[in-house]
């Protein structure tokens, strides 16, 4: 069955049958497949770790007539978005659509779209995915996918950098990228002081409103040294843009927590490593995961991914990965009473988050008071999103009289009655077994090992 993300592109398109993910090109794509494989670029580019490996099957699985070639690529464990992404995420992701186009145009190729859904992440490391991205470089020609390139990467980056990082969240609205206009009036003036950001987004977007009627540009050459110099000026323009700047709430959480003894911070880590070790999970997903304490636990033997609101501890997460070189960890931004939905044409061109899949294993620590009591999520509902996201569940239950609780009640009136422990269990009773409660020393804490029914 044909993916529903993938009909755009008459070339080729990705399907699945019998769970198994495959691509196929079509004729229209044959000659430039062709030269894909023959220059060199294909290995070239996935000895760099830079596009998925793929293997070539028979065209008897082909899902449609018209079928070249059928490809079995390696697999993604979780598929994420760009508006699910940190700025440090989305930079690397530019960075990397630059690189693969520097390597296309040294074997004699380009890429005929840079839409930031052809990038992926396997853990912390960016992946190209679109393996019929890549055409036979048109000779004079410029850059066919310049302006896609400024919409889906350098205009939503220049307005997490200058603007605010929650502004990344726009590419969820825009999925075609951020309309070139719209970034250049929301920037501001200091902005224009970048010669990249003026250039490509400012003076582009000028261009953009005159070009339909300037038959002359069209009809313009563009040498290989302009197309060089065009990449390259982008990869400045990309790795100037700094991290945000901003005040987060979340990133110094542990390193300011008052309501841990030290003792009850490390049996924490030790009940949750403990139950990590028996249950063997291959997938985890650590839902409020903050900058990823307890998912490295998790990510040293499973795909990990780390869901937490805070841009800001995301890209924390992040670096942190990259830096530790661990590849099973991706932390994503996602706002857990408003996750992100079905999205594009028929809203199914993006898919729901928990419509990509659930996990062996759901951390829930340290959680369970913002949604109940922060967001007004019941408790059972709660509960039912919990047996929807894996078969087993690790949740941290905080009292009522938690520090932190007291915080989130001190300017609102209570009307959480059913907000107990007993409420709890009765919320988790329908959709879970207890495997195991541990108590958190110098606090009403504890740690509930749970098995879905």
């Amino acid at each position: 069955m044909r993916l529903a993300s993938s009909f755009r592109d008459p070339h080729g398109f990705v399907f699945e049958r019998d769970g198994i993910i495959y691509r196929q090109v079509n004729e229209a794509h044959e000659a430039h497949f062709a030269a894909f494989l023959s220059s060199g670029l294909y290995e070239r580019l996935v000895q760099e770790g830079l596009l998925v490996r793929h293997e070539e099957v028979t065209l008897d699985l082909a899902a449609e007539p018209g079928a070249i070639h059928v490809l079995r690529p390696e697999r993604i464990q979780f598929v994420s978005y760009p508006y699910e992404w940190g700025f440090l995420q989305l930079r690397d992701a530019a960075t990397l659509t630059l690189r693969v186009q520097e390597l296309a145009l040294d074997h004699g190729m380009s890429l005929r779209d840079a839409s930031a859904f052809n990038v992926a992440f396997r853990g912390s490391r960016p992946v190209f995915i679109d393996t019929t991205s890549f055409e036979i470089l048109p000779e004079g020609r410029p850059w066919v996918a310049y302006r896609q390139f400024c919409e889906h990467f350098l205009a939503p980056l220049a307005l997490m950098a200058y603007r605010d990082v929650r502004m990344g969240q726009l590419t969820r609205v825009w999925l075609d990228g951020i309309p070139l206009d719209l970034a250049a009036g929301l920037l501001p003036s200091r902005a224009s002081v970048r010669p990249g950001l003026a250039m490509h987004l400012r003076m582009h977007a000028r261009t953009q409103r005159t070009r339909a009627s300037d038959r002359s540009s069209r009809d313009r050459t563009f040498s290989p040294q302009a197309f060089r110099g065009l990449i390259e000026s982008l990869l400045k323009a990309v790795e100037g843009l700094t991290e945000p700047a901003g005040y987060s709430v979340w990133r110094d959480y542990y390193g300011e927590a008052d309501h841990y003894t030290d003792a009850a911070a490390r049996e924490k880590e030790r009940v949750v490593a403990s139950w990590l070790e028996e249950l063997q999970p291959t997938c985890v997903w650590d839902l409020g995961a903050n900058t990823g304490r307890f998912a490295r636990l998790a990510s040293s033997s499973a795909d990990t991914v780390a869901f937490d609101l805070d841009p800001f501890c995301v890209d924390e997460a992040y670096r942190r990965a990259r830096a530790d070189g661990d590849e099973r960890l991706l932390p994503l931004v996602m706002d857990l009473a408003n996750p992100s939905p079905g999205v594009g044409w028929m809203n199914e061109e993006r898919s729901g988050v928990w419509a990509r899949g659930s996990a062996d294993l759901v951390l829930a620590l340290a959680l369970i008071h913002h949604l109940a009591i922060g967001r007004n999520v019941p408790l059972p509902a709660f509960a039912e999103t919990l047996s929807r996201s894996g078969r087993h569940a690790i949740v941290e239950w905080v009292p009522k009289d938690d520090p932190k609780v007291t915080v989130l009640l001190r300017d609102r009136a209570d009307v959480f009655g059913g907000y107990s422990r007993e409420g709890f269990e009765a919320a988790m009773a329908p959709h879970f077994h207890v495997g195991g409660v541990e108590p958190l020393p110098g606090s009403d804490r504890l740690l509930y090992r749970l098995r879905r029914r």
